[in-house]
């Protein structure tokens, strides 16, 4: 069983949550449809935890997991707030009509995500670089376990900031909406698998995607060591810039969080914190 999950589970699932959305994206129930796919995705990752996991001091609550919980149902809200009315408003508003029209949908699903990826590279670095976007991108970095809830920790401001370069670009493009809706219910299935307490492995293609065992060296103590591995979905980005970091030796349970160690812990305080003169 754990051989299986090891190398089959991050291709097995998100294979068939890539389905999925490409199906579902253009059907007349895909408001509803693609929110379900999603949640069936992310509950299997945080089933998968249990069953095979990569640090068994992960597995134990650390008086994180109601902040995680809020911070996945902002993450939701936004996601549905993009889909169904911030991004039809702005691409019928700002859309050049640029897009391939004749390309199947997933290949517009992989489009869309590919330059939104590409808007996420770009503000996820920005943020480590800009100690005021910092103050925003820390709540993401504060906790000191990754496991499959974690992945949606973002400041409002900080998710905003991350999506907002990628999202205008596809918006003047004109990519559809379906495309973007698929994309979009398949990120945080993903993005579970990339904060996964799981001990899987992709092989010589953990270089191409920004799973767990490349994140993870994302999520060091260390500043420095932190400055690596920020691509979402696709680490290509990485290679070309110069951000790639892999090594062999593993990441331990005492090796993540900040050095702030009074550093709040909760949704609202977290929120608060950028705005405290006294960080």
């Amino acid at each position: 069983m754990r051989l299986a999950i090891r190398y089959l589970a991050y291709p097995l699932v998100m294979g068939i949550v890539f389905i999925g959305a490409v199906t579902l994206a253009a059907s007349p129930g895909a408001a509803v449809a693609l929110p379900i796919l999603t949640l069936a995705g992310v509950l299997t990752v945080g089933g998968l935890e249990w069953l095979s996991p990569y640090q068994t001091a992960w597995t134990k609550s650390q008086g994180d997991m109601w902040a995680d919980l809020q911070y996945n149902v902002l993450g939701a809200v936004l996601i549905q707030a993009s889909v169904h009315f911030i991004y039809p408003l702005s691409a019928t508003t700002v859309s050049l009509g640029v897009w391939p029209i004749a390309w199947p949908l997933w290949a517009s699903v992989l489009g869309v995500g590919v330059i939104i990826d590409f808007g996420l590279y770009w503000m996820h670095r920005w943020s480590h670089r800009s100690p005021l976007l910092w103050r925003f991108h820390q709540p993401h970095h504060s906790p000191e376990r990754l496991y499959w809830l974690n992945g949606e920790r973002r400041h409002v401001v900080s998710a905003l900031i991350l999506a907002t370069p990628g999202l205008v670009a596809v918006a003047l493009l004109g990519a559809p909406l379906a495309a973007l809706a698929g994309w979009f219910s398949i990120l945080p299935v993903h993005l579970a698998f990339q904060h996964a307490n799981i001990d899987y492995s992709l092989g010589p293609a953990r270089r191409l995607f920004g799973v767990a065992e490349m994140h993870r060296w994302h999520h060091k103590r260390d500043y420095e060591d932190a400055q690596v591995n920020f691509g979402e979905v696709f680490l290509v980005w990485d290679w070309l810039f110069g951000s790639l970091h892999d090594a062999r030796e593993n990441i331990e349970a005492g090796d993540l969080g900040l050095s702030d160690a009074t550093y709040p812990k909760g949704f609202f305080t977290q929120h608060a914190a950028p705005f405290d003169p006294r960080r």
